[in-house]
């Protein structure tokens, strides 16, 4: 049967007049794997990146019967929303059954012989990917990797050969051009890599904001983070959005006694955050999930919250981000509990603070960055 793109939706991922769930790339990608896919069976193709759902739906879809037997095409999304939206759309179309998550590891990719993927932004996630291919799907693999122009450099080329010694690049269409690599090397698994910078060693699989460093908004919020974190002795403090883990390994290592929560809805962000605490020997004080928001944690169960928020969604900036998640530290935080807070100056997030959470202080601001205390009402 025919998929209709255009009925895919992204929620629970923000939705918007602008947002849709399906583009040009992800139709290229579709027609360009084609012919391949029509020869192999359901359980030879992996899906990479999915964002909302069209390419693993669509290949489903493709399969009718087959696929509806249980037959399972392999998925890895690195955002769990993304994989939430993929569920919603699949039950909606009665694809349910057609599909498994899974984590990126060699079982998504074993013996594949087509995958399809969008091209992640970043060129370690990129080679992430790419090497755990080679390494253990099949020989005669073809993977069709495609993007928005835009969002393409000649570099993603030179990271795919590295994996594969074939590379071929189709005519653009609609903005979009698909990469077609074949003939895998010898591969490798995902390593994270690692640096120690002020103090914290930090661990960063591909694709995780900032690597192996820190970033200069993080900073400013680590160097006004309290002496003192509020809460009783049996309090866990809460690093929300934890990307690589670093305020979450900073607040243990200040604080030997503290018990810290860190989460994040990427994948790549959580298996970061965990290699960031063992390396800083906290590992049995901060804990690492995989959450969107706070969506596991019980109303006024916290007393202290740090918070870097995001602006982006996958490759869309959309302001709504950060205010929900105001609100989930807002639900969370014990009446008197405080949220600390560093954002984009000009992004002016305190009028939604003082609305959200309650009143909020100025605790040091400079050209680029705020960092703000909010006290829960």
């Amino acid at each position: 049967m025919d998929l209709p793109l255009d009925t895919l939706r992204r929620w629970p991922d923000v939705e918007a007049g602008d947002l849709r769930a399906s583009d040009a790339a992800d139709r290229l990608v579709l027609d360009e794997s084609a012919t391949a896919r029509a020869t192999v069976s359901a359980d030879e193709i992996a899906v990479i990146g999915d964002t909302h759902g069209a390419l693993t739906l669509s290949v489903a879809a493709a399969f009718d019967d087959r696929a509806a037997s249980g037959l399972g095409i392999r998925v890895h999304q690195d955002d769990l929303v993304g994989e939430q939206a993929l569920a919603a759309n699949a039950e909606r179309v009665g694809l349910g059954l057609t599909y498994r998550s899974l984590p990126l590891t060699a079982e998504t990719v074993q013996d594949a012989r087509v995958v399809l993927m969008r091209l992640p932004r970043s060129l370690d996630a990129l080679r992430d990917v790419a090497g755990l291919i080679a390494a253990h799907a099949a020989p005669d693999v073809a993977v069709y990797a495609g993007g928005r122009i835009k969002h393409m450099t000649v570099a993603m080329n030179d990271v795919l050969r590295e994996s594969f010694a074939a590379l071929d690049v189709t005519h653009a269409r609609q903005k979009s051009r698909v990469l077609l690599a074949r003939a895998p090397r010898e591969g490798r698994e995902p390593v994270a890599r690692q640096a120690a910078v002020d103090g914290i060693v930090v661990c960063a699989y591909g694709g995780v904001f900032a690597g192996a460093t820190i970033d200069i908004g993080t900073r400013m919020l680590l160097a006004q983070l309290p002496a003192v974190i509020p809460g009783s002795a049996d309090d866990v403090a809460i690093d929300l959005g934890c990307g690589t883990g670093v305020v979450g390994a900073a607040l243990a290592v200040r604080h030997p006694d503290l018990r810290v929560y860190a989460c994040d809805r990427s994948a790549a962000a959580v298996a970061s955050a965990r290699e960031t605490a063992a390396a800083n020997g906290v590992a049995d004080r901060l804990s690492v999930n995989r959450d969107d928001g706070l969506a596991s944690r019980e109303d006024g169960s916290a007393s202290f919250i740090a918070l870097n928020p995001p602006f982006h969604s996958g490759a869309a900036v959309h302001e709504g981000l950060a205010p929900r998640l105001f609100a989930e530290a807002a639900r969370v935080l014990r009446p008197g509990g405080e949220l600390w807070t560093v954002w984009n100056s000009h992004l002016r997030y305190r009028p939604a603070l003082e609305r959200v959470v309650g009143p909020t202080r100025q605790i040091a601001r400079n050209a680029k960055f705020t960092v703000t205390a909010s006290i829960r009402r």
